[in-house]
């Protein structure tokens, strides 16, 4: 059968390439250039040099319909220089219309390989060039008709530009898996090749077209040629600012500061943007045509037309941007981007109406969140709940220098608190375990000087008490600022407790507030900024550098790094950068990313594992009797409960995975490519923490597996919980401020009648006012939703991303735990006995929930940070 099959067939073995054109193209531009395709007609083509690219076709090739073409690379024959034979070129033919697989705006075409399999062997890789002008995306390409041998499938999903922007062709694997060691001996050359092709040279400004992986320090956040004000200091590459890095672009520096980059469209490799071929890709545009088109408008309608005021007069007007919206002049809304995801924003049905869809926080109940125990609640069960931890110690002490900032131990006593434990004593309350503290004093305290030349702000402490039925009762706040001689003399500060009538009661809800002005902006600038977004693109860029797609741990990680690099150079575009959204509306403005890089310094790599978090937060401790080995100090926690079933079905995928491929700790120590990802991980990505001791060696099957399902958990579950709940919660701004405008009024100001007169005035004043509030809305309802396209924990866009049988079944494993979990959260969910849970405000949590529609659900745990 293989003679006749050379012999009736010369030789040819028949493949099915899958590709998607360029955005503006169909698929008649692939093959047909005389046809309406890249250029409008054969005489264009004939007219055209062929060694200029950037907008030119080769027109040798393309004059005679050949526009892409490809060659073969064996993985069991080597030529004499050691590396796997090439066959000859061929192109691509006619379309395929009916293939079987294909998705949304795909093509498929056949190809033909004079491929003698006596002398070539068995493919492994191929390249490909591309002789068009336009770029184009190449999905996967199938080899259908080998004698005697399975299908040989490519999954490429990459840009190809035309070839001359390339030093090299470009390369695409089989969708085999092999450790360094293992890679069959025809491809190890190339293999290496194209690894250094992705490292690049560390030289030159980046281009649209390339795809390589090198690390930078934040260097672009500031704008110091356009204003001095709009500088910013370089975090990353010092003790003083330490930061993970970020990916190079090397643009031009500015005048005025030769560290810093000149900002401009941001360089990220190119197959990191897929470029309006994907749904989620509307979403990271809509923040760029939000900031470039919308606010301006929001600036117009509130401060230059003063159509509407800046201020909120009653808990009514706030609510009626969800329930009738703010009436806008006639030519606003008409120069809105037409972008789908802001259309959503604004209505579209010929009313002049800005309106918001109501947050869920406020759905069953308008005033529901002003209890204290949904405030407590919030704290373990809401879009920030990896803070609260056990109260060890009392008075809570303070970790900054004494030299610098004096003496910053907490000013509340026993006696505060025993009038709030009903029958306990302090000290049975704190042996007992009751005892919890929300505690952003240290953070904020540094910056408070600076923060309050533009605000009123305090640095706070909040001590919870854990009552017979679950919920957590805030029981005193402490309010600080620093001591009016100077910091250097220790804070001064004041306890609120808590009251339900008269003015007593204001003021503990303008503490409460206070409070939360701390928590959101801790929220959005580490527990979500810092330690998702900013840390994880360090292991993405060491993965591309160092780790072929052909390995193990590449093919493992590869999905949960999707968007990522993409996201984060939109958000130094427009949300982190000087006068950014966030510095806008967020409290510590033009230091808000300083303040990330200050907690950045007590980053732990290993810490970012939900148990060794929770152990360090004194919310578990260690007891095999219990489930995941850990009991709860607080039982009903809902994030700590739902956060560690996903956390063992992650380490139980990537324990069986791996055991696949390591059968000994002496194989992680001899894959010289995983070796090298880890040094650069520590030593560059992460540079500035190189020195720590508790960065796992990399020596043993233990490590691997650990380090694999920290980085997955990041990516994946703990951004999932700490981002799509952003709407929900605090899509109503009072019940989570972003700003503080006044302190705590004293007796016998103007401002303490005012609160006396009318306590929502009052409160409306000292949060965030109207202008802020359009805009952080309008941004965290965008990165509250879900893609159409998104991709969830346990599913994977590829079928057949690897050819090994064995992890498609422990991947499907996978997947079917994660269903399970799903059922069990939802019987938790409607567990009356688990009051935190649900809630005064009836929301049960969900953000653990694995599967999810599009759009705001409250609910879906993408693999990767996409948004």
């Amino acid at each position: 059968m293989f003679d006749i099959f050379n012999k009736d067939k010369g030789q040819k073995i028949k493949a099915t390439v899958v590709l998607m054109p360029k955005n503006v193209l169909d698929f008649n531009a692939i093959t047909n250039v005389g046809k309406g395709s890249f250029l409008d007609t054969a005489g264009d083509v004939l007219g055209v040099v062929g060694d200029v690219i950037g907008g030119i076709v080769d027109t040798a090739t393309a004059f005679l319909g050949r526009s892409i073409s490809m060659r073969l690379i064996s993985a069991t024959k080597i030529d004499e220089n050691g590396k796997g034979l090439v066959g000859k070129e061929s192109f691509l033919e006619k379309h395929v219309p009916t293939y079987p697989t294909l998705g949304a705006r795909q093509d498929a075409f056949s190809i033909h390989f004079e491929w003698d399999i006596d002398h070539f062997g068995i493919p492994g890789a191929f390249y490909i060039r591309n002789y068009t002008q336009d770029e184009f995306f190449l999905v996967s390409v199938t080899i259908e008709d080998i004698p005697n041998h399975d299908l040989v499938q490519f999954v490429c999903n990459s840009w190809l530009y035309n070839y001359k922007y390339y030093k090299k062709d470009r390369i695409f694997f089989t969708n085999d898996t092999y450790l360094p060691s293992q890679t069959p001996h025809p491809l190890v050359n190339y293999r290496d090749e194209e690894l250094q092709s992705l490292r690049g040279d560390g030289t030159g400004q980046r281009k649209e077209y390339e795809r390589i992986y090198d690390y930078d320090v934040y260097n672009d956040l500031g704008d110091p040629d356009n204003d001095a004000k709009l500088a910013r200091p370089i975090l990353g590459g010092s003790t003083t600012y330490p930061y993970p890095r970020r990916v190079r672009t090397g643009r031009k520096p500015t005048k005025k500061d030769p560290k810093s980059e000149k900002l401009g469209e941001i360089y990220v490799p190119r197959d990191e943007n897929f470029g309006h071929l994907k749904s989620s890709d509307f979403l990271t545009y809509g923040i760029k045509s939000l900031s470039q088109d919308v606010l301006p408008l929001f600036q117009s309608v509130i401060f230059d037309l003063n159509f509407t005021p800046n201020e909120f007069d009653s808990f009514d007007e706030v609510r009626e941007l969800f329930e009738g919206g703010i009436e806008l002049p006639t030519d606003i809304l008409s120069k809105i981007s037409p972008l789908p995801v802001l259309k959503e924003i604004f209505r579209t049905d010929g009313e002049q109406v800005l309106k918001f869809p109501p947050p869920h926080v406020i759905k069953v109940s308008k005033s529901a969140w002003m209890t204290d125990e949904e405030f407590g609640r919030e704290m373990v069960a809401g879009v920030n709940p990896c803070v609260i931890r056990l109260l060890k110690e009392f008075p809570a002490k303070s970790t900054l220098d004494i030299r610098i900032y004096g003496d910053q131990t907490s000013i509340i006593t026993k006696e505060h608190l025993e009038i709030n434990l009903g029958e306990l004593t302090l000290e049975k309350a704190l042996n007992g375990k009751r005892l919890f503290i929300l505690d952003y004093h240290d953070v904020f305290m540094p910056y408070l000087e600076k923060i309050n030349k533009n605000a009123k702000a305090y640095a706070t402490r909040t001590i919870l008490f854990l009552k017979d039925d679950g919920t957590l009762k805030p029981i005193a706040i402490e309010l600080s600022l620093p001591h009016p001689n100077g910091v250097q003399y220790g804070a001064q500060s004041k306890v609120i407790l808590p009251a339900d009538q008269g003015v007593d009661s204001t003021i503990w809800l303008l503490a409460k507030a206070h409070v939360i002005v701390n928590d959101s902006c801790y929220h959005q600038l580490i527990s979500h900024w810092l330690n998702t977004h900013a840390a994880i693109e360090p292991f993405i860029i060491s993965t591309n550098r160092n780790l072929s797609v052909l390995h193990p741990i590449n093919k493992l990680l590869d999905p949960h790094f999707r968007d990522t690099i993409n996201i984060n150079a939109i958000a130094r575009q427009t949300l982190i950068n000087g006068d950014g959204i966030i510095e806008q509306t967020f409290l510590p403005g033009p230091n808000s990313v300083e303040m990330s890089s200050a907690v950045y310094k007590n980053w732990i790599f290993t810490d970012q594992a939900l148990p060794a978090d929770l152990i360090k937060r004194g919310l578990a401790v260690e007891d095999p009797s219990y489930q995941h080995g850990l009991r709860l100090v607080i039982e009903d926690y809902p994030y700590a409960v739902d956060g560690l079933e996903i956390w063992d079905a992650i380490k139980t995928w990537v324990e069986d995975y791996v055991s696949l491929y390591y059968p000994t700790n002496e194989a992680v120590q001899k894959d010289l490519e995983l070796q090298t990802w880890w040094k650069e991980v520590v030593e560059k990505g992460h540079g500035d923490l190189r020195d720590k001791l508790w960065w796992p060696k990399m020596k043993t099957i233990e490590e691997l597996i650990q380090s694999c399902s920290i980085i997955i958990w990041i990516a994946s579950a703990l951004h999932a919980a700490v981002n799509f709940g952003q709407y929900s919660y605090g899509g109503y701004i009072l019940n989570r401020p972003t700003l503080s405008r006044r302190w705590i009024p004293e007796k016998g100001t103007p401002q303490y009648d005012e609160m006396v007169k009318n306590p929502q005035k009052a409160y409306l004043r000292t949060i965030t006012p109207k202008y802020q509030t359009l805009v952080d809305l309008s941004v965290i309802e965008i990165l509250s939703r879900h893609a159409s396209d998104e991709v969830y924990l346990g599913e994977r866009d590829v079928k057949f991303w690897t050819s090994d049988s064995r992890a498609l079944q422990a991947f499907q494993k996978f997947g079917s735990k994660l269903a399970k979990i799903e059922e069990k959260i939802t019987e938790r969910n409607n567990d009356s006995d688990l009051k935190n849970r649900y809630g005064p405000v009836q929301l049960p949590y969900t953000l653990l929930l694995r599967s999810s529609e599009k759009g705001l659900t409250f609910r879906g745990i993408p693999n990767s940070v996409s948004i």
